[in-house]
């Protein structure tokens, strides 16, 4: 069994709310802004970087617009896209999602034994289709939501993190105490954001937390 004492040292832990990207996993966002200027995107970067992002795909993240609109308004920012295939984009879009180690998915397996887990991840349709074809690849005929509890994509939800209504919306709906639910994320935005909400926190660095548990 699996418990957390070396990560909690304040309230006891009955629940943990993970983000996915560089938490379970793997990603490079820079692969994106690559693989786009790759597609004659030059300045991929002044829509996208790993903390700043232009608004149409804010609005994609809180399933504001559709895939086919967030494509459309890429090809209407970026002239050089507007021969680009709808595959390409999504390839490119897809590109920073990398892997996820197996023994991240047994270790999830081992602490539902002894807690409740939950998954809130800032993300869109694009992805959330990408996500459970790397789960079966890993272990075929899984699929992400088959290791947490309830899974709370921002695409879905309408919200996003770090603001309160996203998290307030995992605690209320489940029933949970905040003081007894540990949040691991790997932005301190989204850190704060969690704690102003009464929750724990534990900000993943490295890995930090996959290590901490002997993994």
């Amino acid at each position: 069994m699996i418990y957390l004492s070396k990560i909690v040292h304040s309230a006891p832990v009955k629940n943990i709310i993970f983000d996915l990207g560089n938490v379970i996993l793997n990603i490079d966002y820079w692969r994106t802004i690559d693989a786009f200027k790759s597609l004659g995107a030059a300045d991929f970067e002044s829509l996208y970087t790993p903390l700043a992002q232009k608004g149409f795909i804010d609005k994609m993240d809180k399933g504001m617009i559709t895939p086919a609109e967030f494509r459309e308004s890429l090809r209407s920012e970026v002239p050089a896209l507007r021969g680009v295939s709808d595959d390409n984009i999504d390839a490119a879009w897809n590109a920073m999602l990398l892997d996820l180690p197996k023994s991240r998915l047994d270790i999830l397996t081992e602490l539902r034994r002894n807690y409740s887990l939950f998954l809130l991840s800032n993300t869109n349709e694009i992805h959330v289709a990408h996500f459970d074809r790397i789960v079966d690849e890993v272990i075929p005929g899984k699929k992400m939501s088959d290791y947490f509890d309830k899974v709370y994509y921002s695409n879905e939800t309408g919200m996003r993190k770090p603001d309160a209504e996203i998290y307030e919306l995992v605690i209320r709906e489940n029933g949970l105490k905040a003081e007894e639910s540990l949040f691991i994320d790997d932005l301190q935005a989204n850190i704060d954001g969690a704690k102003k909400v009464g929750l724990q926190t534990f900000l993943m660095e490295n890995g930090n937390f996959w290590r901490f548990l002997d993994c």
